[in-house]
């Protein structure tokens, strides 16, 4: 499917409905050559084929939580500023101009050509040799090497976050500790308010990621590129590329044993190397949540460590006040 021949179309939509809220987009394609769009959501949905509800999720006036969707032909994606929609050959990224979606849309010119062009320098005879060899260098298919770089970025931008929280917060407490004030009371309280919604959000992107992985058919379905090539040649599969036949992975964990099919099985094999995917990203998440569960220990021990302080402080007032009575 080749988007770039309907562009031409998307400027004459976007003046049309005046109506429609216009936002900006850009147009990514296997080349890493992108194309900026304003473009409404009329014109969106006749571009990629997208149903309006699943459009919707990527609307920033509306409080989505953190979607991953895979669709026909396309994969909805909605992970905090990153909102995209990916086909087989193109990505959409919503608000480029956005100085959180800048490095992005940069990341993505600068990877997503690479492996093109290595596809494309690659002889058919080579080619042709590697198939019969089994397929050694098993390249991801262009949708998935996407989402890689998407998950990459979201996983290193809420990292950064972290990062940069416990560079103020673990200060800010060790000074509470040491002098006990109105200033430093209030600075740990907006600390911990920041904490609690960043830990939030990560744990959205981390249950997204864990119910990705816990199911094989929502896996499976991010492959584009082979349910076109399944629609194109639906009676031959001799040429697919290795990453259609992923090898079997009997020791995975999060498999299911209750499949019985053969279908269903060869489904099972295709997303063995989609999961090791997702789960090295699964870790990288789950060690965020985690840098920020010892940050909230440390909160809550010196709390505990305050209120000690306080109770102390408390009683040997009342003991004075005892002492100036009985004279």
């Amino acid at each position: 499917m080749a988007l770039a021949s309907s562009v031409v179309e998307l400027q004459p939509s976007s003046v049309k409905k005046k109506t429609a809220v216009s936002r900006s987009w850009i147009l990514l394609d296997h080349y890493g050559k992108g194309t900026v769009l304003d473009a409404d959501k009329y014109a969106i949905m006749r571009l990629v084929q997208i149903h309006a509800r699943d459009l919707r999720i990527l609307d920033p006036l509306l409080s989505y939580p953190s979607t991953i969707l895979g669709r026909e032909k396309v994969i909805v994606l909605n992970l905090e500023h990153i909102k995209a929609i990916i086909t087989a050959d193109e990505v959409l990224l919503r608000d480029p101009m956005d100085d959180d979606v800048v490095p992005i849309v940069e990341e993505l010119r600068r990877r997503l050509p690479q492996v093109s062009a290595a596809e494309q320098g690659q002889g058919k005879e080579e080619a042709c040799a590697q198939d019969g060899e089994g397929g050694e260098e098993n390249e991801f298919p262009f949708e998935i090497r996407a989402l890689e770089a998407l998950f990459e970025a979201i996983c290193s931008f809420l990292d950064a976050r972290t990062r940069e929280l416990e560079t103020s917060a673990y200060p800010a407490l060790d000074e509470l500790i040491s002098k006990i004030s109105s200033r430093n009371l209030d600075r740990v309280r907006k600390l911990k308010c920041a904490m609690t919604r960043l830990t939030i959000r990560v744990q959205k992107i981390r249950d997204e990621l864990e119910s990705l992985l816990d199911d094989d058919d929502d896996m499976a379905d991010l492959y584009l590129s082979r349910k076109l090539d399944a629609s194109s040649s639906p009676t031959s599969s001799s040429d697919a590329p290795y990453w259609l036949y992923g090898s079997p992975n009997t020791g995975s964990k999060r498999h299911k044993s209750s499949r019985v099919s053969g279908t269903t099985v060869q489904r099972e094999n295709d997303v063995e190397e989609l999961e090791m995917l997702l789960e090295a990203y699964f870790m990288q998440i789950d060690g965020t949540l985690n840098k920020l569960a010892t940050l909230r220990e440390y909160i809550d021990d010196t709390e505990d460590y305050i209120n000690i302080q306080v109770n102390f402080r408390h009683n040997c007032f009342v003991d004075f006040k005892l002492l100036l009575s009985e004279i």
